[in-house]
């Protein structure tokens, strides 16, 4: 593996250090990509979501192989719901709520089968998995110190979805002064007008968040 990869983007390319960077891979969840789950109680088609696991699959082996960072979030709250601030927990009319009992346990909790990463992106033996009670990845957690003691400058940036979880932890990385590449057909929305004007809202002004690319360019930028 050569000391920087080049990958063609937009704006431009993003060139990166890959022993200085991790894949992220944002709440690929069973609450939110399988029928039962939070998504699904909100009304959202959580079918929408699921073509983002193939090249995610791919994208996760060759970032494996290449031996850069694997890390995984998931959002979600105490038993008790301690950390869910009454305002998130009053959000919206869905059929089930935060906390309630559903298809796959309680929503949303921590510990549940439906809190869980879905078995086709699984987290490897030694990868992180950070546990998040909002939507950015960077709220309440110890991300930020954990990249910075590895020395982490750059992430290429998964998961779901796009106009939420992920934008809101694009926008937190950036402020913090890391540089994120956003694998376009790697993340995903309930609505595909959000997708499109998400990742052109990352890239836009000259990349004001980041920069985004397509599991394809990544894939051959690593080979």
């Amino acid at each position: 593996m050569p000391d920087t990869v080049t990958v063609p983007a937009d704006p431009y390319p993003f060139a990166f250090d890959p022993a200085r960077a991790a894949l992220l891979v944002i709440d690929m969840q069973r609450d939110f990509v399988e029928p039962g789950g939070f998504g699904e109680t909100l009304g959202n088609d959580v079918g929408l979501l699921r073509a983002v696991i193939p090249p995610l699959q791919a994208a996760l082996v060759a970032t494996r192989a290449a031996g850069i960072t694997v890390i995984h979030t998931r959002e979600g709250h105490l038993p008790d719901l301690s950390d869910c601030p009454p305002a998130k927990l009053r959000r919206g009319e869905p059929t089930l709520r935060i906390g309630d009992p559903g298809p796959k346990g309680r929503i949303l909790v921590r510990g549940e089968y439906g809190h869980d990463i879905i078995g086709e992106l699984a987290p490897a033996d030694g990868e992180l998995v950070i546990d998040k009670p909002g939507k950015g990845s960077f709220y309440a957690t110890g991300l930020d110190e954990t990249l910075r003691s590895r020395g982490i400058e750059s992430l290429v940036v998964t998961g779901v979805t796009t106009e939420v979880c992920v934008h809101t932890t694009v926008r937190e990385a950036n402020d913090r002064g890391y540089e994120c590449l956003v694998l376009a057909d790697c993340v995903g929305s309930y609505f595909p007008d959000f997708q499109r004007h998400g990742l052109a809202m990352i890239a836009a002004q000259g990349g004001i968040f980041g920069w985004v690319a397509t599991s394809g360019q990544y894939l051959k930028a690593l080979s």
